[in-house]
């Protein structure tokens, strides 16, 4: 008989939304995951190899979902991984405080004729609640005993390896044909009915497994009396979010100060090593400035996800959620789309496949079309380097300026998708209305493990993915940052000859009359007419364009840009960007007007072609994301040009 020592198994983790998966799942894979899309969908799958003792093979971590009657499409997406995929084994996370609706899908799972191992999680709150089990009783609704587990803490996951041995030395069980049937209409009363049958039997046996010996009020109680309060919930969700974007400048800045010289170091030595020349001169003025603007803000992108993964991780999400649900109403959202715009606060891809979840058509695409005005980590480089500019040091009653300036820019952001989704309240027509349930799970501290696990894997992949664009954007600016008409270029040697008048300023004026002449330069000055009223300059222009790529882009742009066209003394992106003035009339270019104008359109500009891409995927029409596109770099042109005007 071959046990599971000698097979390489294909095993699913399945169960309901906030039962532990997460953390059972990062508990049995550790790094060795893996996070891409279901085929054919943009529905994240999460894939990691799994070794527990002799236990080898591959674990696929499935959407959270109550009943395999599927209502949308991140249930439907689960119903096909589960008939296409052969797994052979399902680990089935029950959850001890919410059980009747757990075993309601553990029996749904049983009927499909794949093998269950039921694992039973959070007892350590179901007894805190004043609950006692007895597992034994559970047999006759899942046909063996659950094995008992702590996934926050890895407690009984040793069992697992040999549970799964016993499963599979048995006889399959077989496939209810009239349950699958069932699955695949859409029946719904008859679904319901199935659903109520399937319950009636569960709650006489629920009755002799679980007891209650004791009535706790619990601390997760006493502290949803004001968190979700409809006034204090408010305030709190406000501190909350100040402190986060306190922090990123707080506990950031010092990390960011050395990335910063040590990137200007890294290039002047690079320089004195290599040669004269070409090749010199791609990566010391275009690879290493490009790449450093972004890794300079690593430390920014990991407390940011590493804040809102403890917010996950408390349960403190879900209240937000509910907290929000009336409020998003009046503005032609729902407490379905907080969830999906709060998503936005990483980044507006997940945001936008998030919204799957959404029942109602009306809600769904407004939700899609409002989510890229959240303001997401790409943003936050952007942010970060132009509060810097513009905001000076300092506080008032305790709370720091540049961090009100952050939580003002967040803040803008949800203005702008909140009265976006009230004009479309109008505008969409409204086909349906669904009520908004949600689970409010207990508070807990949070599992660090999964805290540092999700903040590391974010960062990594924020860094990767925009590494790649601002790779290549930076040799290609690079190449036309250098080069130029040949007559231009002559002229441009000639003039910064007449304006110096020793060694130091000739190179300095060589460097800027050269770029301003170069294909580049060219680019920009046609484009400079139509932004100079917002208070850009060429410059400026260049890294606009660039950024309509990818947000981010802009800050490793302008590192590019002004590398080639400074001292080498100047070795910080921020002084560079600082000493920059206008060729006519040499004011400062980083004026208090111009900062605001260009965060102000930052916060509405429409710059993510992926983001486009994946609304057009979930609409299944380039209507969307060219509505998206017009109406939000629009809307950021409008606003900047009165923000530069108002403060001028």
């Amino acid at each position: 008989m071959d046990t599971v020592a000698n097979k390489h198994l294909n095993i699913a983790l399945l169960g309901p939304p906030n039962v532990g998966k997460t953390s059972l799942f990062n508990q049995l894979t550790g790094l060795q995951q893996k996070v891409g899309n279901f085929p054919g969908v943009t529905v994240e799958k999460k894939v990691g190899k799994i070794q527990l003792q002799e236990l080898n093979g591959q674990l696929t971590d499935l959407p959270g979902l109550y009943s395999l009657f599927a209502k949308s499409p991140d249930e439907e997406v689960v119903i096909k991984a589960l008939e296409e995929e052969s797994f052979d084994a399902l680990l089935l996370v029950l959850d001890a405080s919410h059980l009747e609706r757990s075993l309601l899908l553990a029996q749904q799972a049983l009927a499909m004729g794949i093998p269950v191992l039921p694992l039973l999680n959070m007892l350590d709150q179901a007894e805190g609640q004043g609950f006692q089990f007895d597992t034994q009783e559970l047999l006759p609704l899942l046909g063996q005993e659950p094995l008992r587990i702590n996934a926050r803490q890895g407690l009984g996951l040793d069992q697992i390896p040999k549970a799964i041995d016993q499963l599979l030395s048995q006889e399959a069980p077989s496939a209810n044909a009239e349950f699958l049937a069932l699955m695949k209409s859409n029946d719904a009363a008859a679904q319901l009915k199935d659903s109520q049958k399937r319950l009636e039997q569960i709650r006489p046996q629920l009755e002799k497994a679980r007891k209650k010996t004791s009535t706790k009020r619990s601390w997760s109680h006493f502290l949803d009396q004001w968190t979700s309060h409809p006034i204090a919930g408010y305030l709190i969700y406000l501190t909350v979010l100040f402190c986060i974007f306190q922090l990123i400048f707080s506990l950031a800045d010092w990390p960011m100060g050395l990335i910063d010289e040590g990137t200007g170091a890294l290039a002047s030595f690079i320089a004195e090593l290599l040669p004269p020349g070409p090749i010199n001169e791609l990566i010391t003025e275009g690879i290493i400035p490009g790449i450093g603007g972004v890794v300079i803000f690593v430390p920014q992108i990991a407390i940011l996800f590493f804040a809102l993964s403890i917010l996950e991780e408390s349960g403190y999400i879900s209240r937000v959620l509910f907290l929000m649900d009336n409020p998003m109403r009046f503005f032609g959202l729902s407490g379905q789309s907080v969830l999906p715009l709060l998503s936005g606060a990483a980044c507006a891809i997940p945001a936008v496949m998030a919204a799957r979840n959404i029942s109602s058509w009306r809600e769904r695409m407004a939700t899609i079309f409002v989510s890229p005005m959240i303001s997401c980590a790409a943003r936050l480089p952007v942010y970060v380097i132009l509060i810097a500019l513009v905001i000076p040091d300092g506080s008032s009653w305790g709370f720091g300026w540049k961090g009100l300036a952050m939580l003002g820019l967040y803040l803008l952001g949800v203005l702008g998708a909140l009265l976006t989704g009230l004009a479309l309240r109008f505008i969409l027509p409204k086909k349906d209305q669904n009520p908004f349930v949600i689970d409010l799970p207990s508070y807990k501290w949070p599992r660090w493990q999964n805290v540092f696990l999700t903040a590391y894997q974010k960062s990594k992949s924020f860094v990767l993915e925009a590494g790649k664009v601002i790779l290549a954007l930076s040799i290609l600016l690079w190449i036309l940052g250098s080069y130029g008409p040949t007559e231009a270029m002559q002229t441009a040697e000639e003039r910064a000859q007449q304006m110096s008048q020793n060694d130091s300023e000739l190179a300095q004026n060589m460097a800027a009359e050269k770029l301003s002449a170069s294909y580049l330069g060219h680019l920009g000055h046609a484009i400079e007419p139509a932004i100079r009223p917002l208070g850009y300059d060429w410059k400026i222009g260049i890294g606009l364009l660039a950024s309509f790529a990818a947000r981010e882009v802009f800050v490793g742009t302008m590192g590019t840009i002004y590398s080639m066209g400074s001292e080498a003394e100047e070795n910080t992106l921020i002084e560079r960007m600082r000493a920059e003035r206008f060729e006519d009339s040499q004011k400062a270019v980083y004026s208090l007007p111009t900062g605001i104008s260009l965060l102000v359109f930052y916060v509405f500009a429409m710059q993510c072609m992926s983001t486009l891409a994946v609304v057009y995927k979930e609409t299944r029409s380039w209507k969307w994301p060219l509505l998206q596109l017009v109406y939000m770099t629009g809307l950021a042109y409008l606003l900047a040009f009165l923000s530069y005007q108002l403060l001028s």
